[in-house]
């Protein structure tokens, strides 16, 4: 049975991926202790911890991050650039077949935002963006997705390493995104209905990242649900790991 690492599993994210593999055996690492999840504590800087961590695991799902926006620099850059280097060295250090590295739509959003200093806010007529188009990261934040993905692509080609950067967008539940929506002005309802997704679909793009057969490697891909307003586009998400999201804001908010 293939053993899953899941970093960052106290996250949000990080619940909805336990969830994402119930027959699979599963390795939980959080930063600090929780009541409620049988987890090892696992200090994603600590590049020997990290080492020995994966000395059982075949996958990799890394969540553990700095998740804000509105971080500064010096707050990102050791959990998400030399986290990141420690979570590609240990998994080639133990011979991992594959790294799932959560990027983030703020890898690649600033050509959307309706101003440059709201990350989370969307033009009226946004321009579609595909896997392969080039990174434009609105925030420090998205800059440091940006690295990450750049890693795996190292990974990728120096050691073989299977990797999957998965761009993943706003994860709430339906409630919660009709709280967002109803609380925002219309930039930011627009992206909260181009980015949403939801816990079914998070799980099941989870779940395709850490098993699908890769044709391809490494693999971009994007994380949203089959939002009517989207601008992230999903077929090559479909194509290269069979990723069929169900839910939409629209039928949320709308229906």
């Amino acid at each position: 049975m293939t053993r899953i690492a899941i970093t960052g599993a106290a996250g949000s994210v990080g619940r909805e991926a336990i969830e994402a593999f119930p027959d699979h055996d599963l390795a939980l690492f959080t930063h600090s202790e929780t009541d409620d999840l049988e987890s090892a504590l696992l200090e994603i800087e600590d590049r020997e911890a990290f080492a020995d961590a994966l000395s059982d695991a075949d996958v990799l799902v890394h969540l553990a991050a700095n998740p804000s926006p509105d971080a500064e620099w010096d707050e990102l850059a050791g959990p998400n650039v030399e986290g990141v280097y420690n979570a590609f060295e240990a998994a080639r250090e133990n011979g991992l077949d594959r790294v799932v590295f959560a990027s983030s739509n703020h890898a690649v959003n600033m050509e959307n935002v309706a101003s440059p200093d709201r990350s989370e806010s969307t033009e009226q007529r946004p321009k579609a963006v595909r896997p392969d188009d080039p990174t434009a990261p609105d925030t420090y934040y998205g800059v440091t997705k940006v690295a990450g993905e750049a890693m795996g692509s190292y990974y990728a080609a120096h050691h073989g390493l299977e990797v999957v950067s998965l761009r993943i967008g706003w994860l709430l539940t339906p409630e919660e995104l009709a709280d967002r929506v109803e609380e925002s002005d219309d930039p930011g309802g627009r992206y909260a209905r181009a980015m949403w997704l939801s816990p079914a679909d998070c799980r099941a793009a989870i779940n395709a990242a850490a098993t699908a057969t890769l044709e391809s490697n490494p693999v971009t891909a994007h994380a949203v649900s089959a939002n009517e307003g989207r601008f992230l586009s999903l077929t090559e998400t479909t194509l290269e790991l069979g990723y069929h999201p169900e839910d939409d804001a629209a039928a949320v908010l709308d229906g």
